[in-house]
């Protein structure tokens, strides 16, 4: 599939969990549009292993992310049943009862699809049957999308590599510094490191500060 970078976000309207413990019917993205950035991210399945980690991580974070005018979203094609019982579950148990931010249920698994990260491929047999190879699940795809609803950045990792909540926050104060000031941000740039302007020039003096 393309990448989605520099194109718009694939809308959607699907039941979402909030709050913890809220279910909703049309939770979609368009909410954000023109108000926030939004992180929308993606893990395989509910009462697995690795995802408690990054979904509690990402609540650990949430504050960083919320005063830098930026939503965390998250989506697996797990029924909004299933993320709440997981969501009213305690993590001494595997739940991850913390976490507070929307979780989308991607049953049908288009949403996944439309983004590029379910891990498989349907397709037809010999009989005409639709069939499907691979795992029915999403990949753990991480998407920045701005208050224009632009995707400007994303990560894909295969099911068993967790992500960095902290990358995730870096590419926001990126984003934001670019939007601010014009300049771009160099490899390994943090907010409060000096950046520099996208011209030969520019390059030169930044590489000769070093």
């Amino acid at each position: 599939m393309e990448t989605l970078i520099g194109k718009k976000a694939p809308q959607f309207s699907a039941k979402a969990v909030i709050n913890g413990n809220d279910v909703v019917e049309g939770f979609s993205l368009e909410q954000y549009i023109g108000k926030k950035d939004v992180i929308f991210f993606f893990y395989p399945l509910d009462f697995t292993f690795v995802c408690p980690t990054e979904l509690v991580a990402f609540q650990e974070k949430l504050a960083e992310f919320e005063k830098r005018g930026v939503a965390i979203v998250a989506c697996s094609i797990d029924s909004e049943f299933s993320h709440w019982a997981w969501l009213n579950t305690e993590l001494k148990n595997g739940g991850i009862k913390s976490v507070k931010y929307p979780i989308v249920s991607d049953l049908t698994k288009t949403i996944s699809y439309n983004f590029g990260v379910l891990a498989g491929d349907y397709d037809y047999d010999d009989n005409g049957n639709l069939t499907f190879s691979g795992d029915p699940v999403a990949y753990r795809g991480l998407f920045l999308i701005d208050k224009n609803g632009v995707v400007r950045h994303s990560v894909i990792n295969d099911l068993p590599l967790g992500r960095s909540v902290d990358e995730a926050l870096r590419m926001v104060d990126a984003l934001h510094h670019y939007e601010k000031f014009g300049e771009v941000c160099p490899a390994n740039w943090h907010e409060g490191d000096k950046a520099m302007k996208a011209t030969a020039e520019g390059v030169a003096a930044y590489l000769g500060s070093k």
